[in-house]
């Protein structure tokens, strides 16, 4: 069986890509990581890729004259790669329509809040100073909104008396390791199934 080939977009460290890295070593993810690419050059998730067999290369935001441009680079690296779905991963930067139409249905993003409650950034922060009493982490379609698009997986985190932004951090960021693997296994065995804003899941 042919595997889904996708393609990480990260800014930052690449935590939530070392989880899907992990679950494809474990057997749990049947994907191959076609390309790995990266806005900013010095994101760790390149020093990290460095010497490896995954492809891992940077396209600067900076070179280019507008977000178009920008944009058109990053989608011309995965169709090279014949990448079949994008995936975010501490991705920083909001994609657009141009973006958007060119993989529709086939982008998936992961978010720390329980959606679409705290969309944005510093989901954690807002999440604290509104006085909740569970949060968690999304994952999700990405459409031409600010984390708007179709739900696919969502994991509750209980916040605690004592939190701050960064113990609330550190405990939604482990379920997104398990979270994010197993909504692009479900996306690679074909039991997604979108209904307008609905996302069913179907049986094995």
């Amino acid at each position: 069986m042919n595997k889904t080939v996708i393609g990480v977009l990260v800014s930052g460290r690449g935590s939530n890509l070392q989880a899907i890295i992990d679950a494809i070593e474990a057997g749990r993810l049947a994907v191959t990581v076609g390309v790995v690419i990266s806005d900013n050059p010095e994101a760790n998730v390149l020093k990290r890729l460095a010497g490896s067999d995954i492809p891992a290369v940077c396209i600067d935001r900076r070179r280019f004259a507008c977000r178009q441009d920008f944009e058109a680079a990053v989608a011309e690296e995965l169709n090279v790669r014949h990448v079949e779905l994008v995936v975010l991963a501490g991705f920083m930067r909001i994609l657009g329509k141009y973006f958007i139409n060119r993989f529709a249905g086939k982008i998936m993003n992961i978010h720390p809040s329980l959606l679409p409650a705290f969309p944005g950034e510093n989901a954690q922060l807002q999440a604290l100073q509104y006085g909740v009493k569970v949060s968690g982490c999304t994952v999700h379609f990405v459409d031409e909104g600010m984390d708007t698009g179709p739900i696919i997986l969502q994991e509750a985190v209980p916040v605690m008396e004592d939190d701050t932004e960064e113990t609330l951090s550190e405990r939604i960021l482990h379920a997104e390791h398990i979270l994010y693997p197993r909504a692009l296994a479900l996306y690679c065995e074909g039991r997604l199934c979108m209904d307008g804003r609905r996302v069913y899941i179907k049986k094995e």
